[in-house]
This record gives C-alpha cells, sequence and structure tokens, in this order.
C-alpha cells in the first residue's frame, strides 16, 4: 500500500503539477483515489504510469493528466451535481466524487458499469450513481447538473446536455470531426439558450458514440 502511495504522489508531482495543474483541491482528489484498484490486476504496478491502460470491452482508464484536466476545467465546488460521461473504470467518477457532492456516471457497456459499480461500492464512494444507457442523451431524471464532463469527442455539444446543464453550469467535452482536429471546450451556461465557449486547447480523443454523437459502428470510445 505504501508503494502505491508514493506511486500516487510521484503522479501528483511529476504528472500533473509540472504539467500546469493547479487546483490544489484536484490534486488532493488524485492523491487520494487508488487507481491501481481500478485496473486489470495484471496492471496494478503500471496504475500510474503517464497513459491509458486498457480495461474490458476494448475501453481504456484514461491517464491521469487527462482525468485531472477535465475536472480543474470543470470548476467543482463541494456542493456541485456532476454527469460523468462514460464511467469506464469508474476512476473518474470516484475522483470526481472526493470533490462534488453527487455524481452521475453513465455508461453504454452494462458489465463495465457493473464492475464499476462494485468497485465503487467497496471503497465506499456512495456519492456515485452508476446508471446504464447512451451518454449523450445524459440522464434527465437527476437533471439539472452544475457540470458535466466526457472524454470522448463529438461533432458538437450534445443537444441533451445543454438542456440538463443547470444555469451558470459548466460543460467540458472535446469537440471536432477528427481525432487531429479538436478542442477541449469548456461551455458555461447563462439563461436560457446562452452558452459561453472556451477554447482550451488541442487535444486528441476517440469517438463520443451515441444518439447524439458518433454512429456505432463497433468503434471504441474512452472511458474512465
Amino acid at each position: 500500500m505504501n508503494d502505491f502511495r508514493r506511486l500516487r504522489d510521484r503522479m501528483v508531482s511529476e504528472q500533473l503539477e509540472a504539467r500546469g495543474i493547479r487546483d490544489e483541491r484536484v490534486l488532493d482528489a488524485m492523491r487520494r483515489v487508488p487507481r491501481e484498484e481500478f485496473v486489470r490486476e495484471g496492471s496494478r504496478r503500471s496504475a500510474y504510469e503517464d497513459h491509458p491502460l486498457p480495461i474490458d470491452h476494448g475501453q481504456t482508464i484514461s491517464q491521469p493528466y487527462i482525468v485531472a484536466l477535465t475536472l480543474e476545467a470543470a470548476r467543482l465546488t463541494e456542493h456541485d451535481r456532476l454527469l460523468d460521461v462514460g464511467t469506464g473504470s469508474g476512476y473518474a467518477a470516484a475522483v470526481a466524487a472526493e470533490l462534488v457532492d453527487r455524481v452521475v456516471s453513465i455508461e453504454r457497456h452494462a458489465g463495465l458499469a457493473e464492475a464499476a459499480r462494485e468497485v465503487l461500492e467497496r471503497l465506499g464512494y456512495p456519492r456515485v450513481h452508476v446508471v446504464v444507457g447512451d451518454g449523450t442523451l445524459g440522464y434527465p431524471d437527476e437533471a439539472p447538473y452544475n457540470a458535466i464532463v466526457a472524454a470522448a469527442a463529438g461533432p458538437v455539444i450534445p443537444q441533451p446536455w445543454v438542456d440538463q446543464l443547470a444555469d451558470a453550469g459548466r460543460l467540458i467535452m472535446p469537440v471536432g470531426e477528427s481525432r487531429f482536429g479538436q478542442s477541449l471546450i469548456r461551455a458555461t451556461r447563462s439563461g436560457t439558450d446562452n452558452l459561453r465557449r472556451e477554447n482550451l486547447g488541442a487535444v486528441a480523443f476517440v469517438p463520443l458514440i451515441g444518439e447524439h454523437g458518433v454512429a456505432d459502428r463497433n468503434r471504441s470510445h474512452h472511458s474512465d
């Protein structure tokens, strides 16, 4: 356990702080969450390396920096309700649960959702509610959300996410038609129809699959 704690501290120092992550709440959350619990047994020693790792159903757990960058951009507070699109391993949802009051995490693969639910329950994350469904439709049952985050790219922001975003809510997602023409966008809602968009820089993500994203042609999408 001490070895993993040292690896976690090194990850925060060398991968996050060194790249400009400054939100102390995000950094502290990344220090607390045991990433090794969310990867395959054979990948535990690689859990804190600076790259994604494979999980089931052809998906991946995001590299730590991407998780931290997305959550920092969302400007989260302890009172927020967050929609996490693409549960994957459940790691990003666990980190988010250290920062907000409630996390709704949606995953299109039922097997991944169940595995993530089991890990989150075992580690003591009752603030995370994992549901199965098309993430591009959001989850209206618990809307509105103060923040929505996604780690897969679509050509446009899905309208259901806009509809489910609270006033002054922040939406973070990569937007672009191709993998090499994407930008990480923060869209902040102001009033009924107005979204103020900020370009946070060039990124490269896999496609957001669903009714309001990219059609499912048996292509994997990025999960956390």
